[in-house]
């Protein structure tokens, strides 16, 4: 199983298997970090712009793999636990801590895999998805993985509840007489 560079299980054997379209790639397949920064990588840069910016693994015609490109980013963007299934409940104006935490499969500074194998630190990529911070803990704290058939933590389920009620209670009608009192 990959580890983190302090160690820790991530939960899964191989990140790519959860990583989605790249970041950086645009709707119509498109490389926008070699359009934006070719400064920073100016081989890549020149290489997409012979090729009129066409990401090297959007294509499924091509052989490459989000492993080969050195510049594959996947960060999930959907507000719930990929493992339990909680959904973020954010209120506005609150500052309570996040019932969903961004968990990396992979690290973009190629320290993600303690394995020991050059080849895959040199291809390490910035592949993140969100657990809640129950799953988040027990994947990071035991043998737990991102793809177990889990249910939300009941603790879980209290806290979202309780944000639920808040909300509904703020959305509910009051006149100001009744919320500020007859001075106001």
């Amino acid at each position: 199983m990959e580890k983190t560079p302090r160690g820790t299980s991530v939960g899964v054997d191989d990140p790519y298997a959860f990583a989605g379209v790249c970041d950086r790639c645009t709707d119509d397949g498109r490389c926008r970090y070699a359009f934006e920064r070719p400064d920073d990588d100016p081989a890549f840069a020149r290489e997409r712009a012979a090729e009129e910016y066409a990401c090297p693994v959007h294509d499924p015609d091509r052989e490459e793999t989000p492993a080969d490109c050195p510049h594959f980013r996947s960060r999930n963007r959907d507000r719930e636990c990929v493992r339990c299934g909680l959904e973020e409940k954010r209120l506005a104006h609150d500052d309570e801590r996040p019932l969903l935490e961004e968990h990396h499969l992979s690290y973009a500074d190629g320290s993600g895999s303690a394995s020991g194998d050059a080849e895959a630190d040199e291809r390490s990529h910035e592949i993140t998805v969100y657990l809640c911070r129950w799953c988040h803990a027990r994947v990071h704290g035991s043998w737990a993985r991102i793809d177990d058939d889990a249910t939300p933590d009941p603790e879980a389920i209290a806290e979202l509840e309780g944000r639920r009620s808040r909300e509904r209670t703020e959305l509910g009608f009051e006149s100001a007489a009744t919320r500020y009192g007859d001075d106001a």
